[in-house]
Order: C-alpha cells, then structure tokens, then sequence
C-alpha cells in the first residue's frame, strides 16, 4: 500500500511491476477415446501411468484396443494422459438393499455399465458412532467369483478386489453425511433410489447366505461406432472428443480402432470432425493408417485419391507394429501406432524440446517385435513427399520413426506447417501467450499499455529462443513483437482491440544429409 511520509526518514514501498510473466504450457498431454472395460463413461479422466488406468478403467481388454494404446503410450516415454470412456449399450448391475420388513429401501448401482459390476457386494452394520436410528455403516467389494468355493467346508469366500468404506452415513437429505452426497466419491456405486424412509438391515459378513450382491444384470455393451465418437450428438451433449470441453489443455489426441475386428477409424465420420476438434483446442491429432494399407502402392494410392484430411494439425505414420499381446498367451498381435508416436513425441519434448522433430535415432519403438511391412528406401521417399510418415527398421536397429512431417507437408502444397516441430512449436506459442496476456483484457487501451504487452511477450519469446527454439545467434534474427501505433489504429482502439504482432523463424528439421566428395 502507498507510503505516508509523517516524518523525516527513509521509507520502503514495493511496487508491483503491473504485468505478469507468461508460462509455457504442456506441450505432450495426450487424449485418447474409446472403449474400456469399466470406468465413468463421457468423463474426461487425468491418468499418469498405465497402472492408474488399470485401477480406473480395467487395463488390458481383449474386446478393445483402448488398454493396448495407453500401456504403450506411457511404454514409450508419455507421462500424462487424459482418458474419455464411451460406451455403447452397455448396462450397470444393481444392489437392492431391504429393511427388516424385507422392503427394499435401497437401491445401489454400479458406477459405471460393464459386467465388473456383477461382481460387487454390499455388507450394512448399524454400529455406526453415535448409535443414531438413521445411520448405519456401508462397505462396498468388489470380489473375484473365481477364488469363490461354495462347496468348501468352511465354504471359501471371494477374494475382495477392492474395497471402499463409509462410515456413518444417514437416510435423511438434510444430514451432512447423506449416503446420496457421500457416495460421489465412490468408484465402485452410486445411489439410484429416492431417499430411504428408513435405513436397511443388517446383511452380515460376504461367507453368510445373507450377504447382499449385486443382481447380475451388468453388460459391457457392443462394440462402439462413430456415433458414439463424433458427430452433431456427441457435440451437443459433450460426449465422444466433446467430453474434453471440460479440460484445461491437451496437445494430441489418439482414437485407438473401434473393435477388435474390423474397427478401423474412419476418416470421414471421426477423423474429420476430430480434426475439427483439434484445430479448435490446438492439439494434433495422430490417425492410424487403415488395416488395408497392407503394402507402399495401396498407401501411395489413397494419398493421390485425397482419401485422409490434409490439415497442418493431422499426422500420419505407416506400417502398423507388431507387439506380444498378454491377453493372447503373448502371441504377436498387430497393432495401430498413434499411440505409440504420441508416446515418442512425448519423450522428445521432455529430453530436447517441442521445437525437436520426434523421429530419428532417438524416437526408437519401445515394445515393437517388428512391422508389419518393411519399406526400401525408395518406398520411403515416396511416402515421405505424400507426407506419410515412415516407421523404419534398419540393420540391427530398433525400429524408429522416420518422418516428421503432418498431412499438409506433401512436396506439392509446399505448406509453412510442413513439419511437425514447426506447427507444434507455433500451436505451443499460440496456447501460451493467449493464457498469459490475459490480464490485459479491460485493461486502458492507450501507450502505457502497449510497452507492457511487448515487455511480457519478449520475455518468453527470449525464453524459447535460449533453448534453443529458434534460427538466429541473436534475439533479433529469431523472432520479432510489435505492439504499438504500427498494429494499432484508432478504429482498433474505438473497438476495443489490441494487435500483438509475433514472428518467429523456426528450426526446421534436417530431412536431407547431402554429403559431396571431391
């Protein structure tokens, strides 16, 4: 607060500076959408590592690719992943609790559709703490019906999986432990019924005849298709890619295939809304090549017929990999590899920067036994000018990607967003500078201003230019801002409009080595 002098003497007063600093945001936080084995369907879920989307979502499953692409995500170098569920028909199993008078007052549902529902288990006391006619106290199981032995003397009961405690809960709405409200934080069930009149009996422990489970009637549902992905549907009700209008930022996104059997994603009913999608959040899409691009001529073919979107956000590799599935007796299955590219782009950005291109030596396949085609080099050239982004194998190598450029980087468009690096560069700068000028909106739209927004804007731009981001041995030939009587006029002013001017000269990365021997 300002200083009032009221006698002689030196006095301190701290001024702030009037701006605040931009932060760079994530660059490799990665969505992927599809089908799982349980987990809350059209929510948005944070997940940091393979075994918290086990733990949320089932893991591996052998009816969708879901688990397959996220396991191989964080496999090769990912480390943030945000999951979308969708489900089609699926069906969540029920738990009736009953009073004394066998009445049911209690209805319990699974969290979420899947036959793992069939396999909760409810357990009601009434030892609850201040001995209240109201409350009670409710234990929820999830068990394993394959370690259950009915016929065992003492019969053996199934082996709990999980299990969520909560104490003291209370029929009545108006209590602050209302078994309704205190079961939102629940993974295993939620309240379906209207609010109990009274509170249901006791059930004994799960090796009792009495123990309550679940009814049986949970069902994984069908095969998902594009209506539950993307589309005027979806959109309107946020489910599908829409579920992510709920989320902060993320930078790709990877639709693992539909089904197990003949689940390609299409690229005009889900690829080309995604696209959309993408182009609106800043964020990349990674599309799967087809299953029937089974050799260069057939990928070569669909490139000329325009059959995928040509788009700076949209990347595109081929072959397909193949990998040990653990649910097939480790048998060498084929898989898609977004997921695993978004994992290799994930890695780079961490180890040299957004600005590097995620192919090369260093952007190696974790897991892949082989690919399903091994290209000449001939064959790669040809991909590469239709901008088809190799995966190679080399003698005595891993394989590796092998290209880095997006779909609009074929040799015929020459487009500015050619290269990957370049566009995610640009996509991270955009995202960063728009989060962090902010508090200039309503602020007085005159001089004081102006020298401000640059002031902030050069301090990251200087940032990204000391790692290295940009061409240029000076601040001066990498990148420039203009802010001021030159982008601003009064017509600007009376609308109420700041033009911030950026440019930056890219580091583009090195696709041809040419070597000249004399």
């Amino acid at each position: 607060m300002p200083v009032n002098p009221t006698l002689p003497g030196v006095y301190v007063e701290e001024v702030p500076n009037g701006s605040s600093a931009v932060a760079g945001v994530h660059t490799s936080i990665t969505a992927f959408i599809g089908r799982s084995e349980r987990g809350f369907v059209d929510k948005a879920v944070p997940v940091n590592s393979f075994g918290e989307f086990t733990r949320l979502f089932g893991g591996l499953w052998e009816e969708s690719f879901l688990g397959y692409n996220v396991q191989q995500y964080f496999m090769n170098g990912g480390e943030e992943a945000i999951v979308v569920r969708v489900d089609n028909e699926g069906v969540a199993d029920r738990i009736t609790l009953e009073d004394d008078g066998s009445i049911v007052v209690l209805e319990l549902e699974a969290a979420s559709p899947g036959e793992w529902g069939n396999n909760l288990r409810a357990i009601v006391d009434h030892n609850a703490t201040d001995g209240a006619a109201d409350r009670f106290n409710l234990t929820i199981q999830e068990f394993d019906p394959a370690t259950a032995d009915r016929s065992a003397i003492p019969p053996v009961v199934a082996k709990t999986l999980q299990e969520e405690v909560f104490q003291d809960v209370s029929i009545k709405e108006s209590d602050s432990r209302y078994i309704g409200k205190v079961l939102d934080i629940s993974i295993l069930v939620r309240l379906v019924s209207d609010s109990p009149l009274s509170r249901p009996a006791e059930t004994g422990f799960p090796a009792e005849e009495n123990a309550k489970v679940a009814l049986g009637i949970g069902t994984n549902g069908i095969d998902i298709t594009a209506a539950q992905i993307a589309g005027a549907g979806p959109e309107a009700d946020q489910r599908g890619i829409y579920a992510l209008e709920k989320v902060d930022i993320f930078n790709m996104m990877v639709i693992p295939p539909l089904a197990r059997v003949n689940g390609d994603v299409d690229f005009t009913t889900v690829y080309t809304p995604a696209l959309r999608y993408c182009e609106k959040r800043r964020a990349m899409l990674i599309m799967d090549p087809p299953s029937a691009w089974v050799c260069p001529d057939i990928a070569i073919a669909a490139a000329h017929a325009e059959d995928f979107p040509r788009h700076q956000n949209a990347i595109l590799y081929w072959p397909r990999v193949r990998l040990a599935d653990p649910l097939r007796e480790n048998r060498i299955e084929e898989f898609t590899p977004g997921a695993m590219i978004a994992g290799v782009i994930a890695r780079t950005d961490g180890q040299r920067g957004v600005w590097k291109a995620p192919a090369g030596p260093e952007a190696t396949l974790t897991g892949v036994c082989e690919l399903t085609y091994r290209m000449t080099d001939i064959e790669n050239g040809q991909l590469n000018s239709l901008a088809i982004n190799a995966l190679r194998t080399f003698q005595a190598t891993e394989s590796m990607a092998w290209g880095a450029r997006t779909t609009r980087g074929t040799d015929k468009l020459v487009s500015e967003w050619k290269y990957i690096p370049v566009r995610r560069l640009a996509l991270h700068i955009e995202e960063s500078l728009y989060r962090g000028t902010q508090w200039a909106v309503f602020e007085p739209n005159d001089a004081a201003l102006w020298p401000r927004l640059r002031i902030v804007v050069q301090g990251f731009m200087h940032v990204l230019f000391r790692q290295g981001a940009f061409q240029g041995s000076t601040p001066k030939d990498a990148y420039f801002i203009k802010c001021g009587s030159e982008t601003i006029t009064q017509e600007d002013i009376d609308r109420g409009i700041v033009n911030i001017l950026v440019g930056f000269a890219p580091l583009k990365p090195t696709e041809f080595v040419l070597i000249k021997i004399r």
